[in-house]
């Protein structure tokens, strides 16, 4: 839209109920603060400024809820006086002069953008205030949505509503978008005559009307409107928020085997073709390309997996690690801050971090790259085409040439050449008749133990 548009987002809730130790709007869904959840819907819906109305945690929120294309003012509330009184700690950003006002919360991180710009369409319309609702078949508790005419001419708390209004199904969620060049003038004319004396936004209805104004509501679905007060309902907005997003995946054309058993990040990307099996944790992070194939108990973050490539089963990659095409991470295999070349291996119980693998090679069962020594992290490199046997232990930095073999079971301190052979282990030697002497001895101690004891 060509109109300007601030949002002023309430997010200074004590977040008493959460019973924790930072800020509700900072808890995490899908690995990103709410308030960034509702940032991102508020972007899309073509705010250029953003009214931060904060409490606790303030410096905090105010970081999380940073963006590149929002200008984000925090105003810190200094009364608990309603609903009113929280978007009037914003006056000074709303008085500069807006087409739009959007009114949002900053525990709602499931609100999308194209709610957002249904309401500011409607402003569009010469629409004094535009109320944002839901229909549910448990509308106990909630605030109702009074419609005449096809205009909202009230909300009714439900304590104060009749027993023919307590029958309505459609209900306030809160948000709302007021027309700019009224709102300051509507917002200072909301009482406070009530049993609490606060200042509620709700009342907003009735004084525009009571001014000649145009009042309506618009419909959101229930789910997108869910606010968060506690734990619980944090589980539930994550699930809600897993299952949008799964689905958005899946209709592009990513296969799931699963579905309810994988868990996605806010910046998932995932191609057309790949396939999620089951019990898959993806973290922030994660790209994985079309016809990559994610096996089932498999951690990634951090990671990209380009088409063709494999993961698992029971993988983790961790930050850094890269997957060329048609690589392979194999089972019960750890990757960290590694590149792993198209066509290579790594198929069984081995760890590779800080590395560089390259095209072709094949990674034996239980190597190691020895990457820390403690107090630095080193290198291994290790060219196209080559060879790691099984039970090998290369120690960084180290570097082993294109094409070399490593035998089973060594412990490599020095470069290899390409096409060489290295051996980093002891010579075998063979005790004819002595695991006999051993196993007597033993038998010998334990049966002395057993006296004692």
């Amino acid at each position: 839209m060509e109109r300007s548009c601030l949002s002023v987002i309430l997010a200074a809730g004590e977040s008493t109920r959460m019973k924790s130790s930072m800020s509700k709007v900072l808890h995490p869904v899908a690995g990103r603060a709410m308030i960034a959840h509702v940032m991102q819907a508020v972007a899309g819906a073509g705010v250029s400024a953003a009214a931060l109305v904060v409490g606790r945690d303030a410096d905090n929120v105010t970081k999380a809820a940073q963006r590149p294309d929002v200008q984000v003012e925090a105003f810190f509330q200094k009364e608990r006086l309603g609903t009113g009184n929280a978007v009037l700690a914003a006056k000074d950003a709303i008085e500069r002069g807006y087409d739009d006002i959007l009114i949002a919360y900053g525990d709602v991180p499931l609100l999308t953008s194209e709610t957002l710009n249904a309401a500011r369409a409607e402003l569009a319309q010469d629409v004094d205030v535009v109320v944002i609702g839901f229909h549910t078949a448990n509308p106990t508790g909630y605030g109702r949505l009074l419609v005449e005419n096809g205009e909202l001419v009230a909300i009714r708390e439900e304590k104060d509503a009749t027993d023919e209004e307590r029958k309505v199904t459609w209900c306030n969620s809160g948000l709302m978008a007021i027309k700019g060049a009224k709102a300051l003038d509507l917002l200072n004319r909301i009482g406070n005559n009530n049993a609490k004396g606060e200042y509620y936004l709700t009342d907003i209805v009735e004084v525009a009307r009571s001014l000649g104004g145009k009042t309506v509501a618009i419909d959101a679905p229930e789910t997108e409107l869910t606010g968060c007060n506690n734990r619980a309902e944090l589980a539930y907005i994550e699930r809600l928020w897993q299952e949008r997003r799964r689905n958005e995946l899946m209709i592009s054309g990513v296969s799931m085997i699963a579905p309810e058993t994988v868990f996605l990040s806010w910046d998932t990307v995932i191609g057309q073709d790949a396939l999620i099996e089951p019990n898959v944790v993806i973290g922030p992070g994660v790209t994985i390309e079309g016809g990559a194939v994610i096996h089932a108990f498999s951690h990634l973050e951090g990671a990209y997996v380009s088409a063709g490539a494999t993961v698992g089963p029971y993988a983790r990659l961790r930050p850094g690690a890269n997957l060329a095409a048609d690589a392979k991470v194999g089972n019960f295999c750890e990757v960290k801050k590694a590149e792993i070349g198209a066509g290579a291996k790594v198929n069984h119980l081995t760890y590779i971090g800080d590395a560089f693998v390259g095209a072709g090679s094949n990674i034996g069962a239980g190597t190691i790259t020895c990457n820390y020594d403690g107090i630095n992290k080193h290198e291994t490199r290790i060219g196209e085409g080559a060879f790691i046997g099984s039970n090998s232990s290369l120690v960084a930095p180290v570097s082993i040439g294109d094409g070399a073999y490593v035998a089973s079971g060594s412990v490599i301190t020095a470069d290899v050449p390409e096409d060489a052979l290295a051996l980093g282990r002891a010579r075998q030697e063979i005790k004819e008749g002595r695991a006999t002497v051993i196993r007597e001895r033993a038998k010998a101690l334990k049966a002395e133990k057993s006296k004692k004891a």
